[in-house]
């Protein structure tokens, strides 16, 4: 275990329980009781989810940063990968509520955020307008295959996952808390299709990729598909203690190396920076903004706290930077025409940096 360093522990705790000048919001507990039950919750949690999903350990762990973070994920992989059922189970094991919203091309923005219906009321004869709720209106939201609808109804979404509201005639409705978005899209159907723009993908804290099971996992797919395998699952915490889980990952501790190894890295994606590689410098067409410097260090922090520490390290940036960086990069043609892809270009940037390149993964 890896919590306090010994050099360092009265200064992190102090920051770590809000006591620090600069402080956002004070942390109760004492800080190694606090880390240590993130992690016990964390660590059920992920007992509970392998019951249901076979594999898929790095999906899970980013989803759950995205919503200790506060933010959204935009998650892509061929279809039959139990990407509905993976969002579904988190959803339920946090007792949060669930919608999910079959994205078509015949879907109306009035559809997702719910429109004024006129009713008559019988006693008075009076006929009044009532507001009934859309599926936004829940805690986890599956927008599922969301480049099928057109950008209409795509960007009805911009203000839910940004503001957490919504507007109807005129009239503002505040949503849920906690408030999550999920959206899923297929890599290979282009056809009939609907791509996000780049104002609403920066909205999105993570792009995670779903990636095909091992043989093993595979072989555990089909046996439990193809037998009566059943798995009661518990719920593993409630929305209030979801809440104060994002509230200490915001009081995590960054030190000033790490800070300066982010910005190298997002500022490293802009062409114009000079800090590319040569052979990559003519691969990409725009970098990441000011956004994405905010996502990798709260994605880091959010990493660091489910790996039991109250620091985030250079090893939690290089873990995150795919994610984080892949749809915030937008290459050339020439580069799309050779067949690379933003991960390539992200690998090669990241163990270009001396402070991440020890650090990067896969």
């Amino acid at each position: 275990m890896n919590r306090l360093a010994p050099t360092e522990s009265p200064a992190v705790s102090r920051h770590i329980n809000g006591q620090l000048e600069g402080s956002v919001t004070p942390v109760s507990e004492n800080a190694g009781v606090a880390i240590d039950r993130v992690h016990a919750q964390y660590t059920a949690l992920k007992e509970q989810l392998r019951g249901i999903i076979v594999g898929q350990d790095d999906v899970a762990e980013q989803l759950w940063i995205a919503l200790l973070c506060r933010g959204h994920a935009i998650l892509q992989g061929m279809p039959g990968l139990a990407k509905t059922l993976l969002v579904s189970s988190l959803a339920s094991l946090t007792h949060l509520s669930f919608r999910r919203i079959q994205f078509t091309p015949d879907l109306m923005p009035g559809d997702i955020t719910g429109t004024e219906v006129l009713e008559e009321d019988h006693t008075t004869g009076k006929r009044v307008f009532r507001f009934v709720e859309g599926p936004l209106f829940g805690n986890v939201i599956l927008a599922d295959e969301i480049n099928r609808t057109p950008p209409k109804t795509q960007s009805a979404l911009l203000e839910a996952m940004q503001e957490r509201q919504l507007t109807v005639c005129g009239k503002t409705y505040r949503l849920p808390e906690p408030f999550f978005v999920l959206a899923t899209q297929n890599p290979v159907e282009t056809e009939g299709t609907y791509p996000l723009p780049e104002a609403q993908l920066d909205r999105f804290l993570l792009k995670i990729h779903v990636r095909y099971p091992s043989r093993d996992e595979e072989r555990e797919i089909a046996r439990r598909q193809t037998t009566d395998y059943r798995f009661q699952t518990q719920a593993v915490l409630d929305a209030e203690q979801l809440h104060q889980m994002q509230t200490l990952v915001r009081n995590v501790v960054v030190a000033d190396h790490v800070y300066d190894a982010a910005l190298d890295l997002v500022r490293g994606t802009r062409p114009e920076e000079g800090l590319l590689p040569a052979d990559l410098s003519a691969m990409v067409q725009w970098g990441a903004g000011p956004r994405a410097t905010i996502a990798l260090l709260l994605a880091a922090k959010a990493r660091a706290l489910l790996h039991r520490r109250c620091h985030a390290t250079t090893a939690d940036l290089a873990a995150m930077a795919l994610p984080v960086l892949r749809h915030r990069v937008i290459l050339t043609f020439n580069a799309e025409a050779a067949g690379i892809d933003s991960d390539h270009v992200l690998t090669q940037l990241v163990e270009s940096l001396p402070a991440l390149s020890a650090k990067a993964t896969a």
